[in-house]
């Protein structure tokens, strides 16, 4: 597959009007893309997909997952994701040109255009073990795409790959390709940038759209006909075409830069902390700089976020590959100060609980990795929320969580403490809540670990009139008033702010 410079849009429309684009009969008429099969019913697939089957009701959409169960709950009205209005672009394109379905090869061999949409995560083994991404499912779709196809066919990988995973898929459908004359296949790359908890608006208003793919005559038809799709709402300027290399590069990069900018300003909390700066000041002021600017300098326990960590990784094996140790070193810093905040941060509550946890019972508010998303799956290098390892650190100070999460359902929640903890230690010492108020009830301390709006809303007083004394509350999210909470009675230690102690009354001794 070639590499070159940028495609621009005019070479673009040029491949689309002087190009034949591929038929499913394998005649020289025009391909118009009518069908598309997304692989992977995930957080990626499933949404994408609502999307673009809103959007152009012209095109039929299919989701396609070997996994039943999960195709069941997105046929169902309990959708398996939680993402705001998504349920209700489904429920309103689902029977009418979007589909779900655990046919596979049916939908592979009627559809033009495929997505590939699958988990990558970071390999647990071998060569790059925790580094380097586990491409197993993405090879595993190009090759049934081989068996399956039929005829010509546009594959365009949407997961997470390393640079050059496209030549990978490309080598095994070119090796069908050159057995059966019938079938014809282009690659392209086209990188999601979704943030959880916003996906649809993302979809919808995107900054932008890249596409990347062959800088040959066959290569820009088939992006031209990618463009085409996105063009039904998506103005034309915002849709970026590169080569090949350059897309899949640009969605490592894209990720990296923003868990830099979290884990530059994380390290900068610990600055604040121990010289009394308040880091939402520092924050603010450095970023009212148009050079800077103020997105994702909010201080925290640490990122987990879709890929972010598994990016940086990934970013980083890349460089150690190609022999750049100095790379290499600097982004794996950016993953080092991002598990040092959390360690630090569960530190902090062990220290402030005067050093022992033992059979004391902490609150503890939000599961999931961000606000409006369920999704907190532990892989290691992939989507795990730092709520899981604050926990782990607790847990093993013999500490008794009662967790609250408005989303996260609670079997998740088990499985994924006891992923890192054991079933054993986790079915002693955890227990889910369905409100905060009970999770607080007797409660040593709470923590806030997830920036859920509707803990700024909660009644603090009641919280603390319900809990031991000295009632402590850490504030992983820098989010709450911590004066206020300073005058109900709360000890309030806050990533990046100096600890705030209530005044203690004084007593008038006998005359």
């Amino acid at each position: 597959m070639s590499s070159g410079m940028p495609t621009s849009s005019c070479t673009i429309c040029a491949a689309r009007k002087k190009t034949n684009r591929w038929s499913l009969d394998g005649t020289d008429s025009d391909m118009v893309v009518k069908k598309i099969v997304c692989v992977g019913a995930g957080y990626v697939g499933g949404p994408t997909c609502a999307v673009i089957a809103s959007q152009c009701p012209d095109i039929q959409v299919t989701v396609v997952d070997m996994n039943a169960e999960k195709i069941r709950q997105w046929n169902s009205d309990e959708l398996p994701i939680y993402e705001p209005d998504l349920d209700g672009i489904v429920k309103k394109c689902r029977g009418r040109n979007l589909f779900f379905s655990a046919d596979v090869v049916t939908a592979i061999r009627e559809a033009q255009l495929i997505f590939i949409s699958v988990n990558t995560p970071t390999k647990t083994y071998g060569l790059g073990e925790g580094r380097a991404p586990d491409l197993k499912y993405v090879e595993s779709v190009a090759r049934t795409i081989a068996e399956c196809a039929g005829g010509p066919k546009i594959v365009v990988e949407k997961s997470t790959v390393p640079v050059k995973a496209a030549q990978s898929i490309a080598q095994i459908l070119y090796a069908a390709q050159r057995d059966n004359p019938r079938l014809s296949f282009q690659v392209l790359s086209n990188p999601e940038f979704l943030a959880e908890g916003t996906a649809i608006s993302d979809l919808l208003k995107p900054d932008r759209v890249l596409i990347g793919g062959d800088q040959t005559a066959q290569g820009l038809a088939a992006i031209a006909e990618l463009v085409s799709v996105y063009e039904h709402w998506v103005p034309r300027e915002r849709i970026i075409t590169t080569n090949t290399w350059s897309s899949e590069l640009t969605k490592l990069v894209a990720n990296a830069l923003l868990a830099q900018r979290i884990s530059s300003i994380n390290a900068v909390s610990a600055i604040c902390e121990a010289t009394g700066a308040d880091v939402r000041e520092v924050a603010h002021a450095a970023g009212t700089d148009s050079r800077i600017g103020p997105k994702f300098l909010q201080a925290s326990v640490g990122f987990g976020g879709s890929c972010f960590q598994k990016d940086v990784l990934n970013l980083v094996y890349l460089c150690e590959s190609l022999n750049l140790k100095e790379a290499a070193d600097y982004w794996m810093g950016v993953v080092n100060i991002n598990n040092w905040q959390r360690r630090r941060f569960a530190d902090k509550i062990i220290c402030e609980m005067f050093n022992t946890l033992s059979e004391k019972r902490i609150a503890m508010f939000g599961f999931a990795f961000k606000k409006n998303t369920a999704d907190t799956r532990y892989e290691p290098g992939s989507r795990e929320s730092s709520s899981i390892y604050v926990a782990k650190h607790l847990l093993e100070e013999s500490a008794h969580l009662c967790i609250y999460d408005p989303k996260v359902p609670a079997d998740h929640m088990i499985a994924e403490l006891s992923n890192v903890s054991g079933s054993a230690r986790v079915a002693k010492q955890v227990f889910v809540c369905n409100d905060p108020y009970a999770a607080a009830k007797n409660a040593h301390a709470i923590v806030i670990m997830t920036e859920w709006d509707e803990f700024k809303e909660l009644d603090y007083a009641r919280l603390y009139a319900s809990m031991m004394k000295p009632a402590s509350l850490f504030d992983g999210r820098v989010m709450l008033d911590h004066n206020k909470l300073v005058d109900i009675g709360f000890y309030v230690h806050s990533i990046g702010v100096k600890c705030s102690r209530p005044q203690a009354h004084s007593v008038r001794g006998p005359n």
